[in-house]
Formats: structure tokens, C-alpha cells, sequence
């Protein structure tokens, strides 16, 4: 069974830093690209950014310059260090990943950021 289990949110304060971790596991003969979604509340969910097996990134314009996406393939974890947050940063983030040749995604982590 294939799981994506992610871990890093909580509570900051409008221009500080969080770091998302997101590990999957199962068994996964094929990872290809990962990433990370947000989903304000009364919003629709929303690309943050993705990194493919090969390194390269694609960032939401919102995040650019602030968010960094990065994977240790070897550990099958895909990361997110977010500076700079905003308040309107405020949402529940989810991993996706695409394994085995279909999309997975986690449970959301909760990421809140008071102004």
C-alpha cells in the first residue's frame, strides 16, 4: 500500500519560516514527479510547486522567490522550506506524488500564519 505521509505545519508568525517534509512508502518501483498543493478555506486547491526525478522545479507565482522545493530521491521525500510567509499562506498543504503511475496524495498539514 502506498502511502505519502507529510510532516512541518503548524503556527508562525507573518515573516517566518516552516519546512514541510513529505515521505512515501509502499512499494514504489516508479516515483516521478512530486509536489505540493494548498487549500484556503472556500478555495479551490491550488499548485505551491513541483519537482520532477531530474531536479526541475515549477513554483506558483504567489510562492516565487519565498517557497524552495527539493526531494531526496533516496528517501523518497519531497520538502518545502517556506520563508517570508504571508497570512494569505494560510492553508492546508498536501503532498502529491506520482508513484507507480498514478497520482497519490497525503493527509494535509495544516499551515497557518498570524499577521
Amino acid at each position: 500500500q502506498v502511502q505519502l505521509v507529510e510532516s512541518g505545519g503548524g503556527l508562525v508568525q507573518a515573516g517566518g519560516s516552516l519546512r514541510l517534509s513529505c515521505a512515501a512508502s509502499g512499494t514504489i518501483f516508479n516515483l516521478n514527479v512530486m509536489g505540493w498543493y494548498r487549500q484556503a478555506p472556500g478555495k479551490q486547491r491550488e499548485l505551491v510547486a513541483t519537482v520532477t526525478s531530474g531536479g526541475s522545479t515549477n513554483y506558483a507565482d504567489s510562492v516565487k522567490g519565498r517557497f524552495t522545493i527539493s526531494r531526496d530521491n533516496a528517501q523518497k521525500t519531497v520538502f518545502l522550506q517556506m520563508n517570508s510567509l504571508k497570512p494569505e499562506d494560510t492553508a492546508i498543504y498536501y503532498c502529491n506524488a506520482r508513484i507507480n503511475f498514478r497520482a497519490y496524495w497525503g493527509q494535509g498539514t495544516q499551515v497557518t500564519v498570524s499577521s
